[in-house]
């Protein structure tokens, strides 16, 4: 009777230490997770490039060699060159877009912003086949160009505007949906003219917004590989160098030469960004009054034509893409026909690279959302182990500002040594899905952790006290509060699953395949109409995704978020 007295007198205080035990687990598996995906590979992909072709120590000499090669140092200053300009265009055209969504009363906002986030759906060759279509050598628009060639620089920074806009957009529009009404008020009380009030209250409240946008813009310009490569001509940047180096060449040393070279503008923009929003001050307060905008017929009419040019110019774009998968034989017969939709005709892979994408697409999705959600809850939730949260956070942080090609050439490295035990997923659809995971995982940790930090933790501190398994807490609240979240972030992965170029360039084999790929591959082989049908394929796909998401969030939030709708 006394034992088991005693036993039940210490079974509550075993339950927490085995809760301990199995968070603390997790986070190991976690922190071993992110070091052999995103670590390891970028250390050896380091260490490649102070080797010989033989694996010996050279030190800086292929720095060197890097630095006297007048080809390969050129295109240092082309990629910054075409990055800065990407920037400074994009920036003024998205902040004014921006304005016109969040500061006017214009007609038809949902229809403009759905228009302006096209581009996240498509991968990113596919502004470049569409302006060959409209001013390549055969192109229904040469001659506006006046003797000038898209191929090259022109071409790459028209591609990149494109490309870069929507994700401009979205961080401009949410540093401008918040303001201080009083603040407007007191410019008027005081007389301040119209450009006045913009340039001392508008701007320096969404500073912060625009200077991330900004490194956003710069970091997606200078690692882009798609653009380049079909649009490029002889002007070279960085991340074909890489390709070249890598593929063309096998100089897996330069290539990693080149690749550590094109890591370190990504990562003192990503630096640069960290200090900025560190830096950032509350916009609102707590006794802010919200900016409603008041109707104004010229303001508003101007921003409607100008959004409309923009959007138009977008969709247009997308729009031409499209038409150009449809002809039989540009520009000498312009028939309408479904031929180069049978893409067995012309590639050896078919359908299968579709297939292939979806797959990885959909196991990408469904195991990047999970493994990134339970790890923003094991950082933010748990308690203790303080040096290994924050080297999960650190690390989780890193593949924001590794580019796709680097982190591509590092898992090279990394997973196709015959040290590692590892090696056997190379070229695999394995090796797809933990690159594409681990490329984007930054972003989505970030949403995660968002929206757990809404969550009081007085959620976990009621479960400990009536010694209820963190696991149950976290099933039957902390998941179903979190839902929205969750969907954005399995989208997010999906779409970006399906449209990725860069970052599976190096990892993929020969029944492996990606639609993003095999888009590439019939590019290369001048088979642009068929390269347009892929590219069109993938953007129908992501936008059929991106719908039912939205419908079935329509269904299930309204069962799982009832307590956000206020009753009366």
């Amino acid at each position: 009777m006394a034992t088991s007295r005693l036993t039940a007198a210490f079974r509550p205080q075993l339950k927490p230490a085995r809760d301990e035990l199995v968070l603390w687990a997790l986070l190991g598996v976690l922190a071993l997770w992110l070091c052999v995906t995103v670590a390891l590979p970028l250390w050896s992909l380091l260490s490649k490039s102070f080797q010989a072709s033989d694996g010996s120590f050279v030190g800086l000499a292929n720095y060197l060699r890097y630095v006297s090669t007048p080809a390969l140092f050129q295109s240092l200053w082309n990629s910054l060159y075409v990055a800065l300009l990407t920037t400074a265009i994009v920036i003024p055209l998205a902040f004014v877009y921006a304005y016109a969504l969040t500061r006017s009363c214009m007609r038809a906002k949902p229809l403009f912003q759905a228009l302006a986030l096209i581009p996240i759906l498509a991968p990113s060759l596919l502004p470049a086949i569409a302006l060959i279509y409209l001013f390549g050598n055969q192109g229904m628009l040469k001659h506006a160009l006046m003797g000038a060639s898209i191929y090259g620089p022109l071409g790459i920074v028209v591609a990149q505007v494109f490309y870069c806009f929507p994700h401009a957009l979205m961080i401009l529009v949410t540093a401008l949906a918040m303001a201080d009404a009083r603040l407007y008020e007191a410019a008027s009380a005081l007389g301040a003219s119209t450009p006045r009030t913009f340039m001392t209250v508008t701007l320096p409240g969404a500073k912060y917004g625009v200077m991330s946008a900004s490194f956003v813009v710069f970091t997606m310009s200078i690692t882009d590989f798609g653009i380049a490569k079909v649009i490029g001509g002889r002007f070279n940047v960085m991340a074909t160098d890489v390709y070249k180096q890598v593929v063309g060449q096998q100089n897996f040393e330069m290539g990693a030469v080149v690749g550590m070279v094109l890591l370190l503008p990504a990562v003192l923009a990503f630096a640069a960004d960290r200090i900025v929003q560190r830096r950032q001050m509350a916009v609102l307060s707590a006794r802010a009054v919200p900016l409603e905008p008041r109707p104004e017929r010229l303001r508003d009419a101007l921003l409607f034509a100008y959004c409309l040019l923009v959007g138009g110019l977008l969709a247009g774009l997308l729009g031409v893409a499209a038409w150009g998968s449809l002809i039989k034989f540009w520009p000498y017969n312009l028939t309408l026909t479904f031929d180069n939709y049978a893409f067995g005709n012309f590639d050896s892979s078919g359908w299968g690279a579709y297939t292939n994408s979806l797959e990885m697409a959909a196991w990408t999705a469904g195991i990047g959302a999970a493994l990134v959600f339970l790890g923003a809850y094991l950082v933010e939730k748990t308690r203790g182990v303080t040096a290994l949260r924050g080297l999960i956070q650190l690390v989780a942080t890193l593949p924001m500002a590794v580019p796709g090609l680097v982190l591509g050439l590092a898992y090279i490295f990394f997973f196709n040594a015959r040290w590692n035990p590892l090696n056997f997923i190379y070229a695999t659809l394995a090796i797809l899905v933990v690159n594409t995971v681990a490329h984007f995982y930054t972003v989505s940790h970030l949403t995660a952790l968002t929206a757990l930090k809404q969550l009081d933790a007085e959620f976990e501190s009621v479960a400990s006290s009536l010694k209820v398994p963190f696991w149950t807490t976290l099933w039957r609240v902390t998941i179903p509060v979190c839902l929205p979240a969750i969907f954005d972030i399995f989208v997010y992965l999906f779409v970006n699953a399906m449209t990725t170029v860069s970052a599976v360039i190096f990892l993929y084999g020969s029944s492996t395949k990606l639609a993003s790929i095999a888009v590439v591959n019939m590019d290369e082989s001048g088979f642009t109409a068929v390269a347009a049908a892929m590219a069109m394929t993938i953007v129908a796909t992501s936008a059929l995704v991106k719908l039912a998401h939205v419908a079935l969030s329509h269904l299930l939030l309204r069962r799982t978020q009832a307590w956000r709708i206020r009753t009366r």
